[in-house]
């Protein structure tokens, strides 16, 4: 693990640490054909509605910036503005609102991700979990969470699986290889090589909780 934080939130990621201390793995799921993210062709379609902000994350970004808005419900958000067909991907889903986060620059690139390259810190320093963790998530099962692509069944909200970074494609190299820099992320915050163990060879890190051996 490296000793320089990769994160400036870290309440946020001590959190998503523990959870991953305890997560199984959904070997099958990672073995799912997924293309490496191209911002030229999919001009950020994941953000195109903002995200989700921890109240960290929300206190951090709004002292730096306005674009973070409070919901009724209370949660905090990344504030979207509308975009014209020529800022949107050629195959953007008709089911998605035609917007894009404020965050955003003309070349598609994320803001906070841009200013962390210039300051020489981990390109995810500043950026919202939620946004550099797509399209895993963890997600809570009975017995312990689990770390895990949505199938587009699962997929009630129709928008994982409906990015082009979240959506199958047949000549596409499998989830544990294309999600390499994700895994590597998890890895760092949490101390398990995530992307060691779903690319190792049958039986490495036999001693990591494994979804396929209960």
């Amino acid at each position: 693990m490296s000793s320089e934080p990769v994160t400036i939130f870290s309440e946020t990621i001590k959190g998503l640490a523990f959870s991953l201390s305890e997560a199984a793995v959904d070997h099958h799921a990672f073995e799912r054909p997924l293309p490496v993210c191209e911002l030229a062709k999919c001009r950020a379609t994941c953000c195109h509605d903002g995200v989700i902000l921890s109240p960290e994350e929300a206190h951090v970004l709004s002292g730096e910036s306005d674009g973070v808005i409070k919901l009724e419900d209370g949660r905090f958000k990344t504030e979207i503005v509308a975009a014209s067909s020529d800022r949107l991907a050629d195959d953007f889903p008709d089911h998605f609102p035609k917007t894009r986060c404020v965050f955003l620059d003309e070349q598609h690139r994320c803001l906070w991700q841009l200013r962390a390259v210039k300051e020489g810190k981990h390109p995810w320093f500043y950026k919202p979990t939620s946004c550099w963790m797509h399209p895993l998530i963890l997600r809570n099962e009975a017995d312990r969470p689990l770390l895990t692509l949505l199938s587009r069944k699962e997929d009630k909200a129709e928008f994982a699986t409906f990015t082009q970074c979240g959506r199958s494609q047949v000549d596409a190299p499998p989830a544990r290889e294309s999600l390499k820099m994700e895994l590597e992320m998890l890895g760092d915050i949490s101390g398990r090589n995530f992307y060691d163990q779903l690319n190792g060879p049958p039986g490495f890190l036999s001693e990591e909780k494994d979804i396929n051996s209960g």
